[in-house]
């Protein structure tokens, strides 16, 4: 009998862990939808430069303005959040590192370079391969700089180094 109740519960809780990972991977897709349609310029262009679907895109843009984020102080990065829009929405649309943190693939690296390690390994979450990371960063230059002016592109270069 105690066979059988361990067997129950070991089978209970796979069931229970595969659902949420369904569930995350359901708020992950809603979340890339969302941030698409909040920010369909920047996605489109970072869709065509790195040949990739609008959800990895937007995926892609949230991680590296996570990127950002964790690089900036609060100020500078509330500058480059309102030259984009749908900020938030792509923010989320970045895959999570552990515990369903969006932004935890970026920060558990942490340091200098560690923030564009970690973008690298979002990418490759998204299916994307790490070296456009070189491709997408000069396209979300480009966008705050034609959409929040040059001193708000540089902001956001100086923190993507």
């Amino acid at each position: 009998m105690a066979r059988y109740s361990c067997l129950a519960i070991a089978s209970a809780l796979f069931i229970v862990v595969s659902a949420s990972d369904g569930y995350a991977q359901t708020a992950a897709s809603t979340a890339a939808a969302t941030a698409v349609n909040a920010s369909p310029g920047l996605v489109g262009e970072l869709s065509k430069q790195m040949n990739a679907t609008p959800e990895q895109s937007a995926g892609a843009a949230g991680a590296l303005f996570g990127v950002a984020k964790s690089r900036l102080k609060p100020d500078q990065f509330s500058q480059v959040a309102k030259a984009v829009p749908g900020m938030d929405s792509l923010l989320k649309a970045a895959p999570t590192g552990g515990g369903g943190d969006p932004l935890g693939a970026v920060s558990q690296l942490g340091g200098a370079a560690g923030g564009l390690a970690g973008a690298a390994s979002a990418f490759s979450k998204l299916g994307l391969s790490p070296d456009m990371v070189s491709k997408a960063v000069p396209v979300l230059i480009g966008f705050v700089t034609k959409s929040g002016g040059a001193n708000v592109g540089n902001l956001l270069a100086g923190a993507l180094k």
